[in-house]
Order: structure tokens, then C-alpha cells, then sequence
């Protein structure tokens, strides 16, 4: 039994930390109010993670240390440099392999599918911010200081979680409305389930072959918008699906008053035209095949429907 220190409670931490504990390990898991999934084997622990010298205490004898906590979307520019230095200065001293969930944002916009060679052109706020904090931990592992490596997932279905589809579209098509979404509704788009994003932060942690480079998440093939939802109603006993495109400027307006609104400005260019995510060099690697959509759209209508 080794230790696990997970930072974050979040749909990737939660599912991580029962996924360890389910396999026997020993799981500390760690958020600002000491929440988290009650599970055995998982101690849930109150502490500020962007504080280095408490992050790192907690570390100590770690075999890993995964990021998976989110900042609220409008303060990655302010909340992740320090959360990022934090981890890197826990890993440092404690010696565990610090495995971080990221995303596709430091790709920016790209004409086909997503690779792991890809480099880093951000174009975007939170890209450059993911970018950074990327590079900062590869340099670090390069020198010799710090183990690590990167999981990158495409938007996530599952529990709990968040996206233009689970927080947009998929609540009206669960009530029966009309949904609207700032998308191209029928542009392939490729949905990753968070179960597999545990998987694979799990599987590269024990693979010393797989660290010092980002590895995608293995992702079921792409689905329009339109289809997701259309299928959502079908297996949900809804009735059908109706969604139509949101204006540019309507996302705009809302972002006067709403902050997540506004950081979906930019973010766009992810809806408005292909985005799809090769996997292949993961399944190949690990073994891990992707969970299929269906069994991710399931488990995100149940979740939703008992919130």
C-alpha cells in the first residue's frame, strides 16, 4: 500500500481517489474545506494546497501527487501560478511523481485532429495559463528536480461535471425545452468520460516510461453537439431534442453580468468547428480503451437528474 495525495474533490479528483481506494491504496485527498467522496481508505484533509510548505507536509512519502483541482474559470490567471508552485515544491521535496490533469487549451485553434507532438500556441487567456504551467513542470522534470507528466482530456461527461453541454444544452433537453449553445451544432467534437481521465492519471503514475510528456485521455469517437444531445433525450426518456445555435453576440451580453459567460468568449473557437481529440498513443500504451458515450451520457443524466 503507497500513498496518494490528490489536490482537488472535484468530478477527476473525486473519481481518482475511488479509484486507489478501491484498488487498496492508502488516498489522501486534499481541498480547502476538507470535502471529498466518504470513502474507506480516502482521509479527506483541510488545508490551502497554494500554500507550498502545507502542500508539501502533506506530500511527504507520497509515491504520487495528482493536480486535479479547478479554479474558478475568470481566476486561472491569478489562482493557478501559485497552486502550480505549490505542487511543484511539494513534488520537489517529497519526491512523489506529480501527475496533472490538464486540458486542449495550449493547442489553440488547429486544423485536425489533436496529437500529443502538437505545440503549444495558445490562443487564449486560460491556454497561455495551461501552457505555462505545463512548461514550468516539464523544465523542472528536465533538470532533474521533479517527476511529472500531463493527462489531457477533451470536455468531460460524467458526474458532476461541467461543460457547455452538461451546464447549456443537456438540462433543457432533460425538461423537455429548447436549448441553445454557442456551437456548431453538427462540427464533430470529441467528449471525454472523467472515469477514464482517473484511469489514466492512475495508470501514468505507475508507469515510470510514461513521465516527462502529456499522454490524451483515450476519448470515444466524436459526436456533434446536435447528435449528443439527440441521443441524451433518447436515453433519457426525453422527449426529442431541440437546440439551436446562440448568437456570438448573445454569449457576449450574458457575459456582462455572468463571469462564466465571459470566459466562454474566448473559448469558442472550440464549438464553432471541429475538435477532436487522437487518443490513440494512450489505449496503446495502457491498455485503457475509452468508456463509450452512451455509458457516460447515462451516468451524466443520473447525476444531474439527482441534483
Amino acid at each position: 500500500m503507497a500513498l496518494h495525495v490528490i489536490v482537488g474533490a472535484g468530478p477527476v479528483g473525486s473519481a481518482t481517489a475511488r479509484l486507489l481506494a478501491g484498488r487498496g491504496e492508502e488516498v489522501r485527498l486534499i481541498t480547502r474545506r476538507g470535502g471529498g467522496p466518504s470513502v474507506p481508505g480516502v482521509q479527506l484533509v483541510a488545508a490551502d494546497a497554494t500554500d507550498a510548505a502545507t502542500l508539501a507536509r502533506h506530500a511527504a512519502g507520497a509515491a504520487a501527487l495528482y493536480s486535479c483541482a479547478g479554479p474558478a474559470y475568470h481566476r486561472w490567471p491569478t489562482d493557478w501560478p501559485p497552486l502550480g508552485a505549490a505542487l511543484l515544491h511539494a513534488a520537489e521535496s517529497s519526491g512523489a511523481v506529480l501527475v496533472t490533469t490538464g486540458n486542449l487549451y495550449a493547442y489553440g485553434a488547429v486544423d485536425g485532429p489533436m496529437t500529443e507532438q502538437l505545440p503549444p500556441r495558445p490562443n487564449s487567456v486560460k491556454g497561455a495559463v495551461r501552457a505555462e504551467l505545463w512548461a514550468g513542470q516539464l523544465a523542472a522534470h528536465e533538470a532533474g528536480r521533479i517527476r511529472t507528466a500531463e493527462v489531457r482530456g477533451s470536455d468531460y461527461l460524467g458526474a458532476g461535471t461541467m461543460s457547455a453541454f452538461t451546464a447549456l444544452v443537456l438540462p433543457k433537453v432533460l425538461a423537455g425545452k429548447r436549448a441553445s449553445a454557442p456551437a456548431d451544432l453538427d462540427a464533430p467534437h470529441s467528449w471525454t468520460y472523467v472515469g477514464d481521465v482517473a484511469r489514466t492519471l492512475v495508470a501514468v503514475a505507475d508507469d515510470k516510461e510514461a513521465w516527462g510528456r502529456p499522454w490524451h485521455v483515450p476519448t470515444a469517437p466524436p459526436m456533434s453537439l446536435r447528435r449528443l444531445a439527440t441521443r441524451a433525450a433518447e436515453l433519457a426518456g426525453a422527449p426529442a431534442a431541440r437546440v439551436t445555435t446562440m448568437p456570438g453576440i448573445a454569449l457576449r451580453l450574458a457575459g456582462l453580468f455572468t463571469p462564466a459567460a465571459r470566459e466562454m468568449v474566448e473559448m469558442q473557437y472550440q464549438l464553432r468547428a471541429p475538435f477532436v481529440l487522437d487518443s490513440s498513443a494512450a489505449t496503446a500504451a495502457f491498455g485503457i480503451e475509452p468508456t463509450p458515450t452512451d455509458d457516460a451520457l447515462r451516468e451524466t443524466i443520473e447525476s444531474l437528474r439527482e441534483s
